[in-house]
């Protein structure tokens, strides 16, 4: 089985992460799974064309990469294959569209950092589990 895990910093997202690696060890089969960090560009793109992509995307992986840390070194210390990737657009959008190429199943956190934007305009985990075609399990 491929896992599909979002990570956005949270500490949802970090349960989430050591969720799959359980949700692994206890299926004991040829799993692994692929950490996604998407840093979302929405609110930074006319600054595009005042500092160039290139800096932007070095800026968008340094956080991402801060992001991914903490989970990256818990799965190191297990057998589990994994990788990561990072992706910079809409989070949700990136998220399930990744999904639905290749993964058997998402696994995210159901609270992430953004509260007051999951408040207004609704959280990523919620579009993710509306809208995609693959199984999704949240984590709190």
């Amino acid at each position: 089985m491929k896992i599909l895990v979002a990570i956005d910093g949270s500490k949802s997202s970090l349960h989430a992460a050591k969720f799959a690696v359980s949700l692994c060890t206890n299926m004991r089969s040829k799993d692994s799974i692929t950490l996604i960090n998407v840093q979302d560009d929405q609110g930074i793109k006319f600054a595009t064309r005042q500092v160039g992509k290139a800096e932007i995307n070095n800026y968008f992986t340094e956080f991402a990469k801060k992001d991914l840390k903490l989970s990256i070194t818990y799965l190191n210390k297990t057998s589990i294959k994994h990788n990561s990737i990072i992706h910079i657009g809409h989070v949700a959008e990136t998220i399930i569209n990744t999904a639905n190429k290749g993964f058997d199943m998402v696994v995210l956190g159901a609270k992430g950092r953004g509260a007051i934007n999951d408040f207004l305009i609704g959280s990523v985990a919620h579009r993710v589990l509306s809208k995609c075609k693959k199984p999704v399990l949240l984590i709190k």
